[in-house]
């Protein structure tokens, strides 16, 4: 028996428990992606340049809430 290095209970076997590691590895993973988005959108180099779909889909939000605050 050990204790698992994630979240410090006792682990029935010699390892961590396997959803400790996959949850950890999910969080590994959104947090890539997270630090990645703004290179996928390419808005560091021109946050004014945004895509055709990104206008539409801000067009339509504010669209959206002018119609709800008449």
């Amino acid at each position: 028996m050990k204790i698992c290095s994630i979240c410090k209970k006792i682990s029935g076997t010699e390892n961590d428990h396997l959803d400790c590691l996959e949850k950890k590895r999910i969080e590994l993973e959104a947090g890539g992606i997270k630090e990645n988005l703004a290179e996928k959108l390419d808005m560091q180099k021109d946050p004014n340049n945004l895509s055709v779909e990104i206008k539409a889909v801000l067009e339509h939000l504010t669209k959206e809430k002018e119609k709800k605050s008449d």
